[in-house]
């Protein structure tokens, strides 16, 4: 482990290039990789979420990967517990600690905190998910903005996951979300913890990545991301406003398996929502000055990450 750096957080946009900068870095400085991905947390779901091999995951440790069902729940409040112990683990054998991911709001979480915001209630999100599918999104954010305009504001009609969990917090709490996460971020620090290394990559060619996720998502296809879902709505318990069926790519897909669209809408469809992910990624990459950024596209990235770890 570098003697200065405990803890390296490693983010930026979707194919951008994190996973493999990570496992190099892992072993290059007797590292674990700690996941801060939303959907990669989701046995079952494989293809779609570019989760690490088994082959590579043989060689070196990651955590928080393939801990829940796609059926279950699992909030940013939960992540920071459950990254906090794996560092904890990590740091006592002596080893790096490297997260990675492009689960902004889980970095968040972690660095931040939302100790104002309460842990998901089973109880209350079933209920919300099923009037979601009795009433559909657009019902479910009208109710919203009666109760919370602002989150009803920025938060998209279709956006199921982001509606739900909203309005959970404020049945659960009988407090609008929106002032909940005001209070938190004005009591919150951009700093990094000591013996923190916060990176990001953020390309400055735009074209460049939007042609990576174009190659991505074609190949997600190619290696049977259809096939994948197909067999994920064989659980009678998964819907499609459950959050692992939110994420980008298999939203898409469980949409054409319903006959919404051909195969290559699906592809199109796939790669212009993967493109907008990574515009909200960007987003909130420019809103942290605690950030040491990087071009992911250069060609000597790793040997400048590799630098400021020693």
């Amino acid at each position: 482990m570098p003697v200065n750096i405990r803890e390296v957080h490693l983010c930026g946009p979707t194919a951008s290039g994190k996973s493999g900068l990570a496992e190099r870095l892992a072993l290059a400085f007797n590292g674990e990789i700690i996941s801060v991905d939303s959907a990669q947390i989701y046995r079952g779901m494989d293809i779609g979420t570019a989760k690490p091999s088994s082959d590579v995951r043989a060689h070196i440790a990651h955590h928080l990967v393939d801990i829940l069902e796609p059926e279950q729940s699992y909030s940013a409040a939960q992540f920071a517990a459950d990254a906090n112990a794996a560092i904890l683990d990590i740091q006592a054998r002596g080893k790096l600690p490297i997260l990675v991911g492009g689960t902004m709001l889980y970095f968040r979480a972690l660095g931040r905190g939302l100790s104002e915001l309460p842990v998901s209630d089973p109880a209350i999100r079933a209920a919300l998910q099923a009037d979601m599918v009795a009433r559909g999104s657009a019902a479910l954010h009208a109710d919203l903005a009666r109760v919370d305009p602002k989150a009803a504001a920025r938060i998209h009609a279709n956006d199921t996951q982001r509606i739900v969990r909203a309005l959970e917090v404020f049945h659960a709490t009988g407090t609008p979300i929106s002032a909940l996460q005001t209070k938190a971020s004005s009591n919150a620090s951009d700093a990094p913890a000591p013996g923190q290394l916060r990176i990001a990559l953020f390309p400055t060619d735009r074209a460049a990545l939007h042609s990576k996720i174009a190659e991505r998502f074609s190949a997600m296809l190619d290696d049977g991301l259809v096939a994948e879902v197909a067999k994920l709505r064989q659980r009678t318990e998964l819907t499609a406003v459950h959050p692992s069926m939110r994420s980008v790519g298999y939203r898409q897909t469980w949409a054409h398996l319903d006959g919404e669209y051909a195969l290559a809408e699906l592809s199109e469809k796939g790669i212009a929502a993967t493109r907008q992910l990574a515009k909200r990624q960007m987003t909130w990459l420019r809103s942290d000055p605690g950030l040491l950024c990087f071009d992911g596209n250069a060609v000597d990235v790793y040997s400048a990450i590799a630098r400021a770890l020693v």
